[in-house]
């Protein structure tokens, strides 16, 4: 570019570039100490600041083909729904946002189920039939995972709320946080 004359201004940097300032020090020890890229450590430092107070649960189904990561509390609220589906399936589950959660493979290893209104999609691995999670009705925004299907050492606690799913519309009228649960 351009020579930058006597009292020229710095330049801010571009998008996705930043100045560490004083830190830059600090940041290039903590990157080499723990072996991390540049960006592994900004991934670090970006999960810990929005995922205050969550942990990240790892999960699957039971063949191992499908395998995802979800960022919610230790301290679990679990619905157990008595609907047509979640009543033969013994769906239980917790909801998170979108956001908080990855799979991590086998997306070409689900299926999905649906039926009624068609808004929740019940997804499953067509190798072993376990659907580990799914978007909910209740949540199109985000997902349920079932808790048996994480592995161990994550979770603290879990408290169960039974939901009457076979008066569904009255029933997520009626509760005061479930359609929040789906929300970042």
């Amino acid at each position: 570019g351009p020579a930058a004359g006597p009292g020229a201004q710095a330049q801010p940097p571009g998008p996705g570039a930043f100045d560490l300032g004083a830190q830059s020090g600090r940041w290039a020890a903590f990157q080499e100490r723990h072996r991390l890229s540049c960006e592994e450590a900004a991934r670090l430092l970006l999960d810990a600041y929005e995922y205050r107070g969550l942990v990240k649960h790892t999960g699957g189904c039971h063949c191992g083909a499908v395998r995802f990561e979800v960022w919610a509390s230790a301290d679990l609220h679990v619905f157990n729904c008595n609907c047509s589906i979640c009543t033969k399936k013994q769906n239980r589950h917790f909801i998170v946002p979108a956001s908080r959660f990855k799979l991590l493979k086998g997306a070409d290893n689900l299926t999905t189920y649906t039926f009624n209104t068609h808004c929740a999609q019940h997804t499953f691995c067509k190798t072993c039939g376990v659907q580990s999670f799914y978007t909910p009705r209740s949540n199109p925004d985000g997902y349920g995972i079932a808790p048996h299907c994480l592995d161990d050492g994550t979770v603290q606690t879990i408290v169960t709320e039974d939901i009457n799913g076979k008066e569904w519309e009255k029933a997520v009228k009626e509760h005061k946080t479930i359609r929040d649960m789906s929300k970042p």
